[in-house]
């Protein structure tokens, strides 16, 4: 990507500036601190129909299209009249995290005191910071509760996030193929993941301007795909087919396999579209974070909850191991949290929260009926 993206992505986006210099869980400062965001839908009201949908690590905020004309959103099959997340129903927003680049401030804007890229001097910031800035922008908004938070991966990370933070304005919780708090799984893929941009020549430090280190980015997002999907979904498609199945070229070097050229593609495909200085920062934010923060114990962190939480695993999630996500509900239960458990059948992996969406409107459609509906105006 020869530059990156700082302008929002849908003619729908907004800007929401904080007024004041925004102080990190770190010790870092931002000075002026921008989110982008999207709504969809009408605030009642009461200010308590509000959803908030968290995205994913390269996701941002154009969650779904906003009319006919409009480009498809990362949850499209999610949204919309006749839905769960219904805009008749509800005030959905979802807004870039902090550190991204849809809009929201991250490494590749411009630092307001050196007027040039924060680079590598972008301080670190934190689930807990992501969720403090989301909710300023709510309080702008008029959101006076949440009805329900929600997303998947880091979106599940930071949906933990809301519940234990602010206990008293989250009603309900629905984390998705994510954990309380990061694991050594996780971070071990994501440290290889950092490893293979900072090894390209190109990175320099997150000092680069114009093309970045796009081999190392998708090398990256490469190492990322393998985790995303499960073994069962590549055997089915790939197999051990080869670009040239001719026999002559079956011991040919320059003859890659079919799974190789898919996840070339993938990777050149996330180049085009994010930077690499926020994909660091943002796998960084994933490694980072933990709910638990703050309290003696995680125990005490999930006992804080007093939101009703619904957390859904994927069978052939590897990533995020379902069965550890189950024991997670059962711990909540055990600690009095309104909590229960559900599970995507699916080949499709971790990433089966963005492909089986209606697997998962019906999942919502089911934990939201055992609730009272706010009002819609």
């Amino acid at each position: 990507m020869s530059q990156p993206v700082q302008a929002p992505d849908s003619r729908s986006q907004r800007l929401f500036h904080l007024p004041v210099p925004f102080g990190l869980e770190g010790g870092g400062l931002l000075h002026d601190l921008t989110l982008s965001y999207e709504t969809w839908g009408a605030l009642n009201d009461a200010g308590d129909n509000a959803v908030f949908l968290c995205h994913a690590l390269t996701g941002g905020p154009h969650a779904a299209s906003h009319g006919p004309q409009d480009e498809p959103g990362w949850w499209e099959g999610l949204m919309g009249p006749g839905r769960t997340l219904d805009p008749s129903r509800y005030f959905l927003v979802c807004a870039n995290v902090p550190g991204g680049c849809y809009g929201s401030t991250g490494p590749g804007s411009t630092d307001p005191e050196r007027g040039k890229p924060y680079g590598a001097s972008f301080p670190v910031v934190t689930t807990r910071d992501a969720v403090r800035a989301f909710k300023s922008l709510l309080d702008h908004l008029g959101v006076r509760r949440l009805a329900l938070v929600l997303g998947g991966s880091l979106g599940a990370m930071l949906a933990w996030q809301w519940a234990v933070q602010y206990p008293d304005f989250v009603a309900a919780a629905v984390p998705i193929a994510g954990p309380f708090r990061a694991t050594a799984w996780s971070i071990a893929l994501n440290s290889v993941a950092r490893r293979a941009i900072e090894l390209d020549p190109a990175w320099r430090q997150e000092r680069y301007e114009g093309n970045g280190p796009e081999r190392g980015l998708a090398l990256a997002r490469a190492i990322a795909m393998i985790s995303y999907r499960s073994e069962p979904l590549f055997e089915e498609r790939f197999g051990r087919e080869r670009l040239e199945p001719e026999a002559a070229a079956r011991l040919s070097a320059s003859n890659p396999f079919q799974v190789e050229r898919y996840l070339g593609h993938q990777g050149e495909k996330l180049v085009r579209r994010f930077d690499a200085r926020s994909y660091v920062a943002l796998t960084r934010m994933m490694d980072l974070h933990d709910a638990s923060a703050g309290f003696a114990s995680p125990e005490e962190a999930m006992a804080a909850i007093r939101a009703e939480v619904l957390i859904v695993g994927i069978d052939s999630d590897v990533l995020f191991a379902p069965g550890a996500l189950r024991a997670t509900a059962e711990r909540l239960v055990a600690l009095g949290v309104r909590s229960s458990y559900a599970e995507l059948t699916s080949p499709f992996g971790h990433d089966a929260f963005l492909v089986e969406t209606a697997a998962l409107d019906g999942l919502l459609r089911r934990f939201l009926a055992k609730r009272s509906p706010p009002c819609a105006s």
